[in-house]
Order: C-alpha cells, then sequence, then structure tokens
C-alpha cells in the first residue's frame, strides 16, 4: 500500500511539474472563460435583456467555473497520448504496480490541475464588482458547497477523459470525441440559460445531462436567490458523488497495456 501510494504522489508530482512548465495550459483554461463571461455576460445583460434573469453576468460565473473544469480535463487527458508516444507510459507500465495505480496517479494530477483553475476563476469573479454573488446560504457554508461541488466535478471529468483516453487510438480522435461529447453536455447543463424556462424536450436533456447537477449545485452556491434551485442540494450532491465515483473508477480501471 504504501509502495501504491509513494508511486501514486510520484506520477502526480510529475504531471503538476509539467503543468507548471506550460503556463499555456493555464493561461488558456483560465482566460478564455473570464474573457467568455466579460464578453457574453455584458454583451447579453446589455444587449438582450434577458426577461428571467436579473443579473445574466453573476447567473453566468458558475456555468464559467464548470467550463474551466471541462477545459482542464481535456487538456490534461491529452497528456496520456504524449506519454504513450514518447515511451513513457510503456516504461511506467512496465513497473512493478498495477496499471489502475499508475492510471489512478495520473488522473489525480489532472483533478488537482483542473479543481485549481476553477478555483482560480471562482475567486476571479468574487473579486470583479460587476458580478453580485448571493451567497444565499452564507459566504462559508457556499464555499464549501462550491468547493465540493467543484472537486466532484473534476473528479468525474477527469475519469471521463481518461476513459476516452484509453479506448481512443489518437489524439485527434480523442479531442473530437471529447468536443462531440462534452461541449453538448456543456450547452444542455444550464449554464448558459435556466433550464426552468425551457422547452420540455431540452429540460429532459438537461435532467439526463451530468453536468447540470454540478451547474445547479454552483448556482445554489453562488447565485440563486431560490433555496430549492432546479433539482435540489440533496439531489444534486448524490447525483455528482455517485456518477463521479462510477466514473473515476471505471477510468483508471482500464487495462492499457496493449495499447500503441
Amino acid at each position: 500500500m504504501m509502495a501504491a501510494l509513494d508511486a501514486i504522489a510520484a506520477l502526480v508530482s510529475r504531471d503538476l511539474r509539467a503543468f507548471a512548465r506550460s503556463r499555456s495550459q493555464l493561461y488558456s483554461s483560465v482566460l478564455f472563460p473570464l474573457m467568455l463571461l466579460a464578453i457574453l455576460g455584458t454583451g447579453v445583460s446589455e444587449g438582450l435583456d434577458p426577461k428571467n434573469i436579473d443579473d445574466y453576468v453573476t447567473f453566468l460565473a458558475p456555468g464559467m467555473i464548470v467550463m474551466t473544469a471541462l477545459f482542464s480535463s481535456t487538456f490534461s487527458s491529452a497528456s496520456y497520448y504524449a506519454d504513450r508516444d514518447s515511451g513513457i507510459l510503456k516504461v511506467l507500465l512496465a513497473s512493478p504496480h498495477s496499471t489502475r495505480v499508475i492510471l489512478l496517479g495520473k488522473t489525480l494530477s489532472a483533478v488537482i490541475i483542473g479543481a485549481g483553475q476553477a478555483l482560480i476563476v471562482l475567486a476571479v469573479a468574487a473579486a470583479i464588482p460587476a458580478i453580485d454573488f448571493e451567497w444565499q446560504y452564507g459566504v462559508v457554508p457556499g464555499l464549501l458547497l462550491a468547493f465540493f461541488a467543484i472537486i466532484v466535478l473534476n473528479l468525474f471529468l477527469s475519469g471521463l477523459g481518461q476513459l476516452l483516453a484509453s479506448r481512443i487510438r489518437s489524439m485527434q480522435g480523442f479531442h473530437l470525441v471529447m468536443n462531440l461529447v462534452l461541449f453538448p453536455f456543456l450547452f444542455f447543463s444550464g449554464a448558459f440559460f435556466p433550464l426552468a424556462d425551457l422547452p420540455e424536450w431540452l429540460k429532459t436533456l438537461g435532467r439526463v445531462n451530468p453536468l447540470s447537477y454540478g451547474v445547479d449545485a454552483l448556482q445554489l452556491a453562488l447565485y440563486a436567490d431560490d433555496a430549492s434551485g432546479y433539482f435540489g442540494v440533496a439531489v444534486d450532491v448524490t447525483v455528482m458523488t455517485a456518477l463521479a465515483i462510477a466514473v473515476f473508477w471505471l477510468g483508471t480501471g482500464r487495462s492499457v497495456s496493449e495499447e500503441r
């Protein structure tokens, strides 16, 4: 057990150092959601005047935090291909440790990076005067709920990214599938418009969308003045936790010894 934990810690440290050297990944993952928050949020608030949302910029902030986690999971999972193509993955798999230990170390580093970037976006958004978080549960409980939602979302997305990366042969195919799967998830999650005001067929897509529960939890923590939200905190926490554990376990349990 101690040897496995040491191996996981070494892999996490390795990927974190690689991330620290790749500043473009940090800039693109954090600055793009903030730029979209400023441009889209202000444009819709001032140009379209949405009738069902009093403050669209603040409403959009939880969705941008989820987008940050989504981008980070995509970029971090792509490191699997760099390790595979350079031969590092073969060296790691030749160690006495199981495949799950190797993938667990790589996926945990993606969780740490994604959660850190999402928390940066949250901190910057909270510091912007134009964004007025309601903190309906209070600042400390709201922060705890937001932190929990961010961690669980990153567990789910990193597990999903690893699950897809270990089954798709090429990085180009991986990015194509991630775009086809995750971006519709984002659009149908309530990140850009309230699910309650949509037609029934879009509400159905929102209910089966895993990201909807993360967005709802963040909106309850930061924005909404309705204590029940769309699904409710209990439903959000239960669904997010169950999905994160299941997908993370599947993503780190894939046999990759035959991959080329």
